[in-house]
């Protein structure tokens, strides 16, 4: 089945061309068809990124208020199941494993239910002063163990990884579904060769549309765009109303709706408002280079090093009333398992991760290779890429990171 795209009300008072330089705002537009959640970099970055840097700004101002700020908003919910700590890591000292996941929800198809995103696992080594972020690229074809979340009972078998949030949580809605969501998502990682024993120490899900806020709070950011990118989301008529410019089957964009041009991010450093930026690092499906889910995941990286380099800059830090707007807009955007610790307590233990301490690696060395299973397109790791994984496992990213320099993204 093909979906019709559809338009939204002009602007009012704004006009289009303002738009697409990258002016300050979006027309008002109606709910569209396949909403999705946040992919996790900029989560990640809030809470154990530019969050975790409040402690680096209490002498401009009140460390308390800040975490207060911090935290207010930020919904707590269990979502670890039994591959979490449990107890295991009495301290917050030593390396931590957080598990952050952005959650895609198919708005009115209940059978769906929820795919994640964007699957990154941050390790903080044991010294507390980086964070190394591996993506697992959504594609991944993997084992899902069987799993019974008490409404409904998945059989196991072979599929991507992101198709386990869902799985988990089949027939379930609200904190249910996202707790049930998440644990299997955990096992499935878990069951990866040489991941036995792997443990969480947190997890996070993220909302997408959230950081759109959290961009727009800031004032926009700058982002270097290395390859055409064309939006199989964001369009516009010549009269300046938006619809979606591409029919889907599937969730696979087509074919072009007649009359609607695609928003297009050229090559080059460029100011994006919030939902230019979050359009631009969700795109995949029509990248210049085809390099897929490689691209996008190299987009986000690039994405959380503006945001947190914005975070960072005199013009935020020595704004009290900016800066806690947008702490408190971050903490909307999330929901968290802090473990067997508060968020305050993450909060000063990681406060020596700044901007330039979030190392990002790529999976596969950034390669984008396909195979097929059945018809569809799916993704696998190779022995390198498991070795990196088994790294994040034993604490010995940084010894990894020294074997395959070429494999640490640029910032």
């Amino acid at each position: 089945m093909q979906y019709a795209s559809r338009t939204v009300q002009e602007r009012s008072g704004e006009r289009f061309a303002a738009d697409q330089r990258g002016g300050p705002s979006r027309p008002t537009r109606t709910k569209r068809r396949g909403k999705r959640k946040s992919p996790l970099w900029a989560r990640l970055l809030v809470i154990f990124g530019a969050v975790l840097m409040v402690g680096s700004t209490a002498t401009i101002v009140g460390m308390r208020v800040l975490v207060a700020a911090a935290t207010s908003s930020v919904t707590q919910q269990d979502l670890l199941g039994s591959g979490g700590t449990h107890g295991k890591h009495a301290s917050i000292n030593g390396a931590k494993n957080i598990l952050l996941v952005g959650v895609d929800t198919r708005v009115g198809n209940s059978a769906m239910g929820s795919r994640s995103d964007s699957i990154i696992i941050l390790h903080v080594p044991a010294g507390h002063d980086q964070g190394d972020l591996v993506s697992i690229p959504r594609d991944t074809w993997v084992s899902i163990p069987a799993y019974d979340n008490g409404k409904q009972k998945y059989a196991g078998g072979h599929d991507k990884i992101n198709a386990a949030f869902e799985f988990g949580s089949r027939g379930l809605t609200g904190p249910a579904a996202g707790k049930h969501g998440f644990e299997l998502l955990e096992k499935t990682i878990q069951g990866l060769p040489g991941m036995s024993g792997l443990t969480f120490d947190a997890g996070a899900i993220v909302d997408f549309s959230g950081f759109t806020d959290v961009v727009n709070a800031l004032g926009g950011v700058t982002l270097c765009v290395d390859e055409k990118t064309t939006s199989i989301h964001v369009g516009f008529t010549k009269s300046g109303r938006e619809a979606e410019p591409y029919y889907f089957k599937d969730g696979v964009p087509t074919s072009r709706v007649p009359g609607v041009t695609p928003v297009v991010y050229n090559p080059g450093c460029q100011y994006m408002v919030g939902w230019r930026a979050l359009d631009y690092v969700r795109q995949r499906d029509k990248l210049a280079n085809g390099d897929g889910d490689y691209g996008r995941q190299r987009h986000q990286q690039q994405f959380v090093k503006a945001l947190a380099s914005k975070i960072m800059s005199g013009e935020t830090l020595t704004n009290y009333s900016k800066l806690t707007k947008v702490l408190n807009t971050v903490g909307k955007a999330m929901t968290i398992d802090p473990g067997n610790f508060s968020i305050e307590d993450w909060i000063f233990a990681m406060k020596g991760i700044g901007g330039n301490g979030l190392i990002t690696i790529k999976t596969n060395d950034g390669n984008y290779s396909t195979d097929y299973v059945n018809g569809q397109s799916i993704q696998t790791l190779n022995p390198t890429s498991m070795q990196l994984l088994e790294s994040v496992k034993d604490d010995t990213v940084d010894s990894f990171i020294a074997a395959h320099t070429d494999w640490v993204a640029k910032s």
